[in-house]
């Protein structure tokens, strides 16, 4: 017979389901820095100071899809003797950061009025939109 830890087995579900939900952060998180061009090392680098560390196996793929999307914009520089290339957000990708983050604070007020009852009556009897809500202007930090 055999018994299954079921610590180890939640640990596993864990992982998993949080590497589902970074994988939708990234994507923002990505798109917000890249309102200033920057190139890979220096992206992953500000990612990483503000709390999201990512792999280069990650990142660079991530940025191709993006801009194959039409997200971004890239351009090879020469910067200290070397070729490097710098991304930033196209027009179109700074429209579709403002849709997603305008859902991701859509989706964070609800998820705080379900964990939270005493923000129930805050959110849910305001006209305003979710945007303009106090309680909302630091849910995503913009650098």
């Amino acid at each position: 017979m055999s018994s299954t830890n079921p610590s180890s087995s939640t640990n596993v579900l864990f992982e998993a389901l949080r590497l589902e939900l970074r994988r939708g952060c990234l994507v923002v998180a990505v798109l917000a820095q890249l309102k200033s061009e920057q190139y890979g090392y220096t992206l992953r680098k500000s990612l990483s100071d503000d709390g999201l560390i990512i792999d280069e196996s990650t990142l660079y793929p991530l940025l191709r899809r993006l801009e194959s999307q039409g997200l971004l914009l890239s351009e090879w520089r020469e910067e200290n003797k070397r070729n490097k290339r710098f991304y930033r957000l196209s027009n179109s990708g700074a429209e579709v950061l403002g849709q997603l983050l305008d859902e991701w604070r859509r989706i964070n007020s609800s998820i705080d009025r379900m964990v939270d009852p005493r923000t129930k009556d805050q959110s849910t009897t305001s006209n305003a939109p979710v945007s303009d809500r106090p309680q909302h202007h630091e849910i995503l930090k913009e650098s």
